[in-house]
């Protein structure tokens, strides 16, 4: 019978470790591509640039003059924030997968950091793509109560590349998030144990 017992806790040791093993593969491998999206997404909107001749239409019984006009991402507040929240959420995967990788498990107390830390990057992230959302939105349809004219229809290419930029962005930002519901599972699991 004592012999059975340790085999089973043999097997119940080993079963765990491989467990954990799993789990940290799986974290490294979402903490990576998160890095990966957050870095692409800022990149794609940091060197979208547009120059295209506009017409302008002073007087309506003249032809009208077209104007050089061109589209940055510097040239909205709203890009400038999500390319700076993705290089923070960038920087912060590269921080938290050393962590990750150096703590293997030993502390809980950075275990629970870099889960909040995940959180506030959740957040980050989604506040950004929020915003370059909503003046993407205005970009692509206008706004007909404040006299805004659309804009998509002559910056073709740079409304492609924030439109770009917003889907990888969102999918390392739904990446995060995933990293923070299973340490939620893990510690829901390891309290119920």
């Amino acid at each position: 019978m004592e012999t059975e017992s340790n085999m089973n806790g043999g097997v119940g040791k080993e079963v765990g470790v491989a467990n954990k093993q799993s789990i940290r593969w799986r974290e490294f491998g979402l903490r990576f591509l998160a890095f990966v999206l957050t870095l692409v997404a800022a990149i794609v909107l940091g060197v979208s640039k547009q120059n295209e001749l506009v017409p302008v239409q002073l007087v309506p019984t003249l032809p009208p003059i077209n104007v050089p006009a061109s589209a940055k991402w510097l040239h909205m507040s709203a890009f400038v924030y999500f390319v700076v929240v993705n290089a923070i959420a960038c920087a912060y995967a590269v921080m938290s997968l050393v962590l990750s990788l150096s703590n293997r498990g030993r502390t809980n107390g950075l275990s629970l950091t870099v889960t909040l830390l995940d959180l506030i990057v959740v957040a980050l992230l989604y506040s950004g793509v929020g915003a370059a959302a909503a003046i993407g939105l205005i970009g692509y349809k206008g706004n007909s109560h404040v006299r805004w004219n659309k804009v998509c229809n002559v910056f073709v290419k740079f409304c492609g590349q924030v439109a770009a930029a917003i889907a990888i962005s969102l999918v390392g930002s739904i990446l995060f998030l995933l990293l923070v519901l299973f340490a939620l599972l893990n510690l829901h699991k390891s309290r119920h144990h």
